[in-house]
């Protein structure tokens, strides 16, 4: 069992270019773990970031390691072989640290998982002196860490590249001076952007919410995201390439990080305020020269990215092809249609969110059906015949006439395709369709998922009336993936005992038995005088503005986009000493 798995990995790393190696003799050793397969793991971003972060340090050693394949995790539970990093196949418990970078609440079972094929134990009070200390970030980690808080030594929160250093260097001062782990992890949760849950006690009043969240040891109240306030220089990009991802063969590179937009669902639009722009010229400067690599541009305002056109010019001219996420409809240029064309996509993605125009004011997405089709029309003239929408079901304030628009938009947007495609090509529409997620730190983040029956019929009627339409695909993730993933978004504490519940016996019988019921997570409406489990991470933006702007949306008003230095609207920018310069 042992050298089929040493053998896959050794496969692996020979597929890679970038990897790093070093010896570990007298080093601080350091395991980064993403918690799910390399084929998903090494196509994030962040954490390549992270992996290149940290290896920059002369006396650290950084190893990864993923979650196995399914049929490998078999093998390993059977064989109770423990399991390994990537580069030198070391048992992970011989590491001094394991690092998990988490992106997707889904992969919270995994950690534990992984700990458990570690032999570590998977709470935080029943490890000892000689068990490495276990550390996470990413974004679920300054959105809501608390179901992981009886699993996790350590959080980060904020941007690794403004936190790890200094974590990482504390903690080489303290290593050999014998202090006991309990105090370790206590003197290092005393450090801002650092939340050490064991520093911290929630009760609860009998009906379920939060009473009391109190601050022990002399932690600070409030946990201070740590965001860099100003992204100037050396943009985060791929470090290892590898064709065994889901993009293989692509080198990624971040135009910026946040988004001014506000869209009042989304998690990227307030957590990362204010929004900031690397100069075009910095990322033009870290793009291979490699005229068969495809260049991926990371943004979540993609199409109002400063620079945007010059990026993809440059890439254009020295023979590159460029890949894009989901465009804004609104901001979507002409020139930025045309450098897409050159690179050969074949489906452009928008995402209109809804199909009415009055539902779209209550997300804060102010486009009109006018807009959407001649956005249309101009991607078809532009000979890319393929479209991809995605849409939400279950939005607060949804009526049935906003599921007949979801159809009824379809539609038109079809006719649009068939007016300017047929004397070339008839292309598909896809339409992406799945529930509403609340988020914490959003204007949404009160309400509660819409009941999963009724999500289901709405499911129903938008594929059965389209069901006819040719060239017209509708796609929906699970729904009960969507129930888990709230659970796992608004839960506090006490969900942390139905993640293990579910680890040791499965989901079924976790959901079940647990106390209190899932659905007081998933499905309440929670009361904006209530503490929230996610409220002692300060993001610098005030809770009553967050309250305003689910006022705001529920009346249908729209609110403009974020003026970093021109408005004090939310409070990040007085919050933060970022200057008006700093950020776009």
């Amino acid at each position: 069992m042992a050298w089929k798995l040493k053998k896959k990995a050794k496969s692996l790393l020979e597929q890679e270019e970038g990897t790093v190696f070093k010896p570990r003799g007298g080093k601080t050793t350091f395991a980064l773990i993403y918690p799910n397969r390399y084929w998903v793991g090494m196509s994030s971003l962040g954490f390549q970031t992270v992996y290149s972060l940290l290896n920059q340090h002369p006396s650290l050693l950084c190893e990864r390691a993923f979650l196995p394949d399914k049929e490998d995790l078999k093998a390993l539970y059977r064989s109770r072989y423990q399991i390994f990093s990537l580069e030198s196949q070391q048992p992970l418990r011989e590491f001094e640290i394991l690092g998990f970078s988490i992106s997707y609440e889904e992969d919270f079972l995994n950690v534990l998982k992984i700990l458990d094929l570690a032999k570590i134990p998977l709470k935080r009070e029943d490890r000892n002196d000689s068990d490495p200390l276990i550390i996470a970030g990413g974004i679920t980690c300054f959105l809501n860490p608390e179901p992981l808080a009886d699993f996790i030594d350590l959080f980060i929160v904020g941007e690794a590249e403004e936190v790890m250093p200094e974590l990482v260097q504390t903690y080489k001062s303290y290593s050999g001076s014998g202090l006991h782990r309990g105090e370790l992890i206590s003197r290092l949760g005393r450090l801002e952007g650092v939340y050490a849950p064991g520093n911290y006690r929630a009760s609860y009043y009998d009906d379920g919410p939060i009473s009391g969240f109190e601050a022990l040891n002399g932690a600070p109240v409030k946990i201070k995201r740590r965001l860099i306030k100003k992204l100037e220089t050396n943009p985060a990009h791929s470090r290892i390439s590898t064709p065994a991802t889901e993009l293989g063969g692509m080198f990624l590179v971040e135009l910026g990080r946040g988004c001014p937009w506000r869209c009042r669902f989304c998690a990227n639009s307030y957590v990362y305020l204010p929004p900031r722009n690397y100069p075009a010229e910095r990322v033009k400067e870290v793009i291979p020269e490699d005229r068969k690599v495809k260049v991926g541009l990371i943004s979540s305002q993609f199409s109002g990215s400063p620079g945007l056109e010059e990026v993809m010019s440059s890439i254009i001219a020295r023979g590159s092809n460029v890949s894009a996420p989901s465009l804004r409809l609104d901001l979507l240029s002409e020139e930025t249609l045309l450098y897409l064309k050159k690179s050969g996509h074949k489906t452009i993605s928008l995402a209109p969110e809804t199909g009415s125009e009055t539902l779209r004011k209550v997300i804060n997405k102010g486009f009109t059906d006018e807009q959407i089709l001649k956005t249309v029309e101009k991607i078809i003239k532009n000979d890319i015949f393929n479209l991809k929408l995605y849409f939400m079901i279950g939005l607060p304030g949804e009526t049935s006439r906003d599921i007949d628009a979801i159809v009824a938009l379809a539609g038109m947007i079809k006719s649009q395709i068939l007016k300017y495609g047929r004397s070339r090509r008839l292309g598909t529409l896809t339409l992406s369709i799945n529930p509403f997620i609340p988020k914490a730190s959003t204007p949404f983040q009160w309400h509660g998922l819409e009941d999963i029956l009724s999500l289901r019929e709405k499911l129903e009627i938008i594929k059965k009336r389209l069901k006819g339409e040719g060239n017209v695909v509708v796609k929906s993730e699970s729904l009960r993936s969507s129930y888990l993933q709230v659970l796992l978004s608004r839960g506090d504490r006490r969900a942390g005992e139905i993640l293990l519940a579910a680890h040791q016996h499965g989901w079924r019988s976790a959901l079940r038995e647990a106390e209190p019921q899932p659905d007081f997570y998933v499905y309440r409406q929670i009361e904006h005088s209530e503490i929230l489990p996610w409220d002692f991470i300060d993001h610098g933006i005030e809770k009553e503005y967050l309250s305003e702007e689910y006022r705001r949306g529920m009346k249908g008003l729209l609110s403009p986009p974020c003026a970093p230095g021109d408005c004090s609207r939310c409070g990040v920018c007085s919050w933060s000493s970022v200057e008006k310069e700093q950020v776009i």
